[in-house]
Order: C-alpha cells, then structure tokens, then sequence
C-alpha cells in the first residue's frame, strides 16, 4: 500500500514540475499572434470552404496577414470582402463577383448520345473509359461531376440532362469548373453586360456540328459579318465576344441560326431580379440552316 501512495505522490509531483516547466518555456518563447490576422479572420464570411486553396478561413486568414497571398480569394465573400481585406492591409485590389456559367445548351434533345453507357456514371469516368456519351465530343455528359463537388449545393443537373446553376447560392468558387473534364463551364463577371455564345463544339465541319447538336454552331459567320460593333470574331472555332466593343444590341442573338448566342444581362443572368430565379425568355426553334 505504501508503494502505491509514495508512487502516487511521485507521479502528482513530476506533473506538477512538468506543468509549471511548460507554462515557463511556453511564455518565454510565445510568439505574439499579429493582430492584423484577427481582423482579417473577423471579416472571413467562415464558410471553411476551402475554394480560396487553403484548408479553412483560419489558414487563409494567417496567408493574407502575413502577405503570402493576396485578399481577393474569398470567393464566398466575392468582392466586398476583397475590399475590406485591402483596407485592413492598406493596399488596393481589384475584384469582381464570378459565377459558374456552363457554355453549353446540349440537352438529352439537342444533343443525341453514342449509344447506351453502362460504366461508373461520373464524367470523367465516361471520357476516360468510352471517350464520352455524347455525339459532340464537346457536349455535356449530364452525370454531375460538377454537382457532387459543390460546396454550397448551388449546381444541380436537371431532368434535361444538363447542370444548371442557382444564382443565388453560385460564389464562383471553381471547383465545378476544375471537376469538368469537358471544361465546358466557365467563371464569369455577375456584372457582365452582352452577348456570350454558349456552345463548346469546336468542330470545323459543318455537317457534323448539325448532326451532333441541334444548337451547335456550325461556324457560318453571321454574327460576325453583321455585328455593327465589330465585336465578335472567331478563335479556335467558336465565336468570341470583345466586352470592350459589345453593346448588347442584340443583333448576333437575333441572326444567330441555331440560338447559340444569350444575352448574359437577359437571359443568362438577368440583372434587377432575383438571381438564377428569373424565368428565361421562350427560345425559338434552331432554323434548318444547310
């Protein structure tokens, strides 16, 4: 019994003695925390999402303290954020609200598949096993890649057979847009004003563009020869939009054959209402254009 007691009395002791070592040396080389940090971790929204690339707010909120990276990543944020993260640093940064917007409108109508897959039912399974379900090698396989790594539940695919994107939740956090293999989704400005061509298809023959996607473009230059801004020209295929000169006359929409040009102001993104919510306008039919 007195073993018990004396080896008792030595444990409390030592832990004691150990207790008070530590409390010493933790004190004689604490490093102070910089209070900036505490400031930026104040105004970090606390999602912990890990879209700015670091493990949670705390992380990033030390990064941008000890000016390892820049205040412009919070993409839960957006731009307000960004804002009050420069002034508590005391520099100026330029930022912009994004949001995923997928350049593609190859629903299971539209856009005719290969045949009957019968793989893992993921995106980049069904590019690496059978090269894509799709007609169009571009297209949108529809198995929500992009849906599963979505931090705010803000893209969802639909009974069409394509993601669609709430607005209202979207951040632009990107990770949709890595998760594609088609790469077919793309960050754009909340604020942008003009017109965007949804279509990924850069096919050069024009047969086969009609043959894979009703709403393919099948590179005729309409909407280049009659832009009267000269705002759109062709690069790699496709039709590319100079924000610079474009002023949403509307005029490509118009003319556009196969209903690849959007309004992003109007019909993608409508402004002044609530976002992703507003209702898109009634498209026409794609003209049978030989």
């Amino acid at each position: 019994m007195s073993i018990i007691l004396i080896t008792l009395a030595v444990s409390v002791l030592l832990a004691f003695v150990l207790g008070l070592g530590l409390g010493f040396f933790r004190e004689k080389f604490r490093v102070d925390r910089d209070p900036i940090i505490d400031r930026i971790r104040e105004v970090l929204p606390g999602a912990n999402c890990g879209a700015c690339g670091y493990p949670g707010c705390d992380a990033y909120a030390e990064a941008v303290g000890l000016e390892e990276t820049t205040p412009d990543r919070c993409t839960v944020g957006g731009s307000a954020v960004a804002r009050s993260l420069a002034d508590i640093l005391g520099i100026v940064v330029s930022a912009e609200d994004k949001v995923a917007v997928l350049m593609c409108q190859g629903t299971r109508e539209r856009a005719p598949e290969k045949g009957r897959y019968v793989g893992i039912r993921t995106c980049a399974a069904a590019k690496l096993s059978a090269g894509g379900t799709k007609l169009c090698a571009w297209g949108c396989y529809g198995f929500g890649d992009c849906e599963r790594v979505c931090p705010f539940d803000a893209i969802h695919v639909g009974p069409d057979g394509i993601p669609h994107v709430d607005y209202d939740k979207c951040t632009g956090c990107g990770k949709c847009i890595a998760a594609c293999p088609q790469k077919i989704l793309s960050l754009i400005p909340r604020n942008r004003v003009g017109a965007i061509a949804l279509c990924s298809n850069r096919n050069v023959i024009k047969a086969m563009v009609r043959k894979t996607c009703a709403v393919g473009c099948f590179k005729c230059e309409i909407c280049v020869r009659n832009c009267p801004e000269k705002a759109i020209r062709m690069e790699d295929g496709l039709p590319v939009v100079d924000y610079a000169l474009c002023t949403s006359c509307n005029t490509c929409v118009e003319k556009c054959p196969t209903n690849v040009f959007k309004l992003y102001e109007r019909d993608v993104f409508p402004l002044g209402t609530a976002a992703g919510k507003a209702a898109p306008p009634a498209e026409k039919e794609p003209a049978e254009v030989t």
